[in-house]
């Protein structure tokens, strides 16, 4: 790919990547609740479906994930509903101040991170966009190196975003210092979170 191609692609990621919907909403929420470790850790799995979303319509295998439509529409599922039990965990949760939270432990990370992949794998978006959106910027001997390319690209711009909702979010959990205001951040979150659920829920019944 040549650097006008890939700066073009870059822009039209960045709009898709910045643009308001479940997985920044997601991010922006668990942070608030939980810290940045885990808007991190949602966005290092939402980066990690989209690679492989990547590889499967860049290389032709985008009929894989046609054949496989049920398991990703219960990935989505189960996802979804992941969500709208963090949701209902930031409701019902005693509030507890940032400082004495207690430290990010592997298994939520983990946890996070997987049901990021889960949702972007079952996604039925995500194919059609990149079978929309290549064919403008790469031509038809598609490589190694141009997937390796467009990969890096998708990162940085994944950095960028994710860091950028994680940075505010972060910010202003650092004011949260009564109970009080907690208990309604959390609660915002979690209506963020279940809202982001449902939409969910309710994209993958419609499509």
């Amino acid at each position: 790919m040549d650097s006008a191609s890939l700066l073009a692609f870059a822009l039209a990621f960045f709009v898709f990547a910045a643009s308001p919907g479940p997985d920044n909403m997601t991010i922006v929420a668990r942070t608030l609740s939980h810290g940045p470790a885990y808007g991190f850790a949602y966005g290092a799995g939402t980066l990690a479906g989209i690679l492989i979303y990547l590889a499967l319509a860049a290389f032709g295998l985008s009929i894989v994930a046609q054949e496989m439509s049920l398991v990703m529409v219960m990935l989505r599922y189960a996802g979804a509903a992941y969500l709208i039990y963090m949701a209902y965990r930031l409701w019902t949760e005693t509030p507890v101040i940032p400082e004495t939270a207690r430290k990010a432990d592997s298994r939520g990370l983990s946890t996070t991170f997987l049901t990021a992949i889960a949702l972007n794998l079952g996604n039925p978006k995500m194919p059609l966009f990149y079978l929309a959106l290549l064919p403008g910027f790469v031509g038809s001997t598609f490589g190694i190196d141009d997937y390796l390319a467009l990969a890096f690209v998708i990162v940085i711009t994944e950095i960028v975003v994710v860091g950028g909702h994680v940075w505010i979010a972060g910010r202003a959990r650092s004011l949260m210092r009564i109970p009080t205001i907690v208990r309604r951040v959390n609660r915002i979150a979690g209506t963020a979170i279940g809202l982001a659920g449902i939409q969910i829920l309710w994209t993958t019944r419609t499509n």
